[in-house]
């Protein structure tokens, strides 16, 4: 961590005041043990952060938001965009690994999450991409509620957004439509401080003259394909997390809002008689603490991740029994879906070489010091590229044929390609529709012990053969004759040179995108599928609802910060309307 040890030997003093109060409690044994909550949030990532700070706007509503990791406070590798992403402490993490991957030659593969208030929004490579409008018009449709559509969430998308131009005011003109977007919301979204380079405009020209890959002003209109300009959550400088945006100093001041930190909540217990399955008490401690127990007066509602959240469930005895019984955990409500339907995005790596020169070093040392003084520099933006291709399978693509569309819709992109330029050429291709479909369940009942976490990548044939499209598309996208002077060799690995070599590669090397969703599925109401109604209440039980990346039924065609964000403001309306 010599970038740590660097960061340490200057004096900050940010622009925008973040300043904790008493209502932030440090471990379980400070927590009030005679107050009274309404609601419980469990989780202070993307989806808890929203929900306490909207529901807090009512000064009648008293909420306590746990989380599992440290409070986000003065953590200023945090707010430092650039830091993405070897430039963030350890305990910031919590550095989860998947099961032996039989679709992976069964490697087992890193599997992070952000363990700190403000979850993977705070540790995350800040990509803001809503998706496609036809992903939200597929929940509205599996839920049968249109409250779901894309038209329908579009007031609480600009809601929750705050447009933030381009770090240090370079003209943007031409690179995103501002018709599309919020200007009073709480999460940052802003272009890069760099670009557009000689790389970006070449990309640039190839659509701009007709090619199949045609630019689009704006990859969150709800209609993604093309060539876009990459959108971050970062604004004047520094990282917009969940926290940062939703938890700032004037909602930590709120009389109503209790924020604990550094605890576990390791189940959801029932209250009153045996058997009444109305679970509004949280049991929670630490692996060296006492655990104790914490009842909301109307509702518990889980935001722990798509790896947490099922967790809780299994461990309170909400899941499959057979599969409960098998670790010893007691059946306290029959949901067969809990944990199951898990899916994600899986990326490869493709480069050839190019004659382009070494760019110069940057020299770390000054660019920290260029952040501290005015929050401009090489350290507000991430290692993202400043363009993403969005594009589908052809219609009579031999894998869609075969296999069917696992698509939302014609708007709905299959791949993304992040094109990357230097001494090498090429880019990161990803799946962003997978057939496959993984689980997490429980290694033992101790509340302590890390989950089983399987993805389940490539085991559906398709995947691996919209990964051959994809090295396909970027090798048509780079035979432009722009580009020609400027490529040593050709992009390898070349499914067209060797698909059995190809198929090795990918399963060897591919990385996931950390874009879980799944595992606690909201479904149409009555439905024995799924785990939540429309309404993200569990099925079957009271006093517990699930509002985070959970729910998701499908990967939306998109990172998945910015559909949860969108979830999780909807999710607030609807708890607030219950009372």
């Amino acid at each position: 961590m010599k970038f740590l040890a660097t960061l340490a030997a200057f004096t900050f003093t940010p622009l925008v005041a973040h300043v904790a109060n008493a209502a932030v409690f440090q471990d379980a044994s400070s927590l009030p043990s005679d107050k009274q909550y309404d609601i419980i949030v469990v989780g202070g990532g993307t989806a808890g952060s929203v929900i306490a700070s909207r529901l807090t706007e009512d000064p009648k509503i008293n909420v306590l938001l746990i989380e599992a990791g440290p409070d986000d406070e003065g953590a200023i590798d945090l707010q430092i965009p650039g830091n993405f992403p070897d430039g963030i402490e350890p305990k910031y993490h919590w550095n989860f690994t998947t099961t032996p991957q039989s679709g992976l030659n069964d490697r087992a593969i890193p599997y992070d999450r952000g363990h700190v208030l403000g979850g993977s929004s705070s540790i995350n490579g800040m990509v803001y991409t809503r998706g496609a409008a036809d992903d939200y018009d597929r929940w509205a449709n599996v839920t049968g509620d249109n409250g779901w559509k894309w038209n329908s969430l579009l007031p609480l998308i600009k809601r929750h957004e705050r447009w933030s131009g381009a770090v240090g005011g370079r003209n943007i003109s031409g690179q995103y439509d501002p018709t599309v977007h919020g200007y009073d919301g709480q999460t940052k979204v802003a272009l890069p401080w760099s670009g557009p380079n000689a790389f970006d405009n070449l990309c640039l020209e190839e659509a701009k003259a007709g090619s199949e890959f045609p630019f689009n002003l704006d990859p969150n209109s709800g209609q993604p394909l093309g060539l876009t300009w990459v959108q971050s959550t970062f604004g004047g400088g520094e990282r917009s997390s969940a926290s940062r945006a939703y938890l700032h100093t004037s909602v930590r001041q709120r009389s109503n809002l209790d924020i604990l930190v550094n605890t576990r909540v390791t189940r959801v217990l029932s209250v009153g008689n045996v058997g009444s399955k109305d679970f509004r008490t949280v049991e929670i401690g630490t692996t060296v603490g006492a655990l104790r127990n914490v009842t909301a007066r109307v509702e518990v509602v889980l935001s722990a991740g798509s790896i947490g959240t099922p967790h809780i469930l299994l461990l309170s005895g909400i899941g499959n029994k057979t599969e409960l019984d098998a670790v010893g955990v007691p059946s306290t409500h029959e949901l067969n879906d809990v944990g199951k339907n898990l899916s994600d995005h899986f990326s490869i790596f493709a480069f050839g070489t190019s004659t382009a020169p070494d760019p110069p070093p940057v020299d770390h040392t000054a660019a920290l010091l260029q952040w501290t003084q005015n929050r401009t520099g090489p350290l507000t933006e991430s290692v993202v590229p400043h363009q993403l291709l969005w594009t589908r399978l052809p219609s009579n693509s031999e894998a869609l044929q075969k296999y069917g569309d696992p698509s939302s819709g014609p708007n709905a992109p299959h791949i993304e390609i992040a094109l990357i330029w230097g001494p090498n050429f090429g880019g990161a291709a990803s799946l962003l529709t997978p057939h496959s479909r993984g689980s997490v369940t429980l290694a033992s009942s101790n509340p302590f012990t890390d989950p089983l976490i399987n993805i389940n990548y490539l085991t559906h044939p398709f995947d691996i053969e919209v990964l051959k499209e994809a090295i396909r598309t970027m090798k048509r996208f780079y035979s432009a004759p722009g580009f020609s002077s400027f490529i040593a060799t050709p992009i390898a690995p070349d499914p067209d040179a060797g698909e059995a070599e190809f198929e090795a590669y990918t399963r060897n090397s591919g990385v996931t995108a950390l874009h879980a969703v799944g595992t606690a599925s909201m479904s149409a109401r009555g439905a024995e599928a799924g785990v939540v109604d429309p309404d993200l209440k569990v099925k079957g039980v009271k006093g517990l609802s699930i509002a985070d990346a959970s729910v998701i039924p499908y990967a939306p065609t998109g990172h998945t910060s910015a559909p949860v964000y969108i979830l999780a403001e909807r999710a607030s309306d609807l708890i607030r309307s219950r009372y």
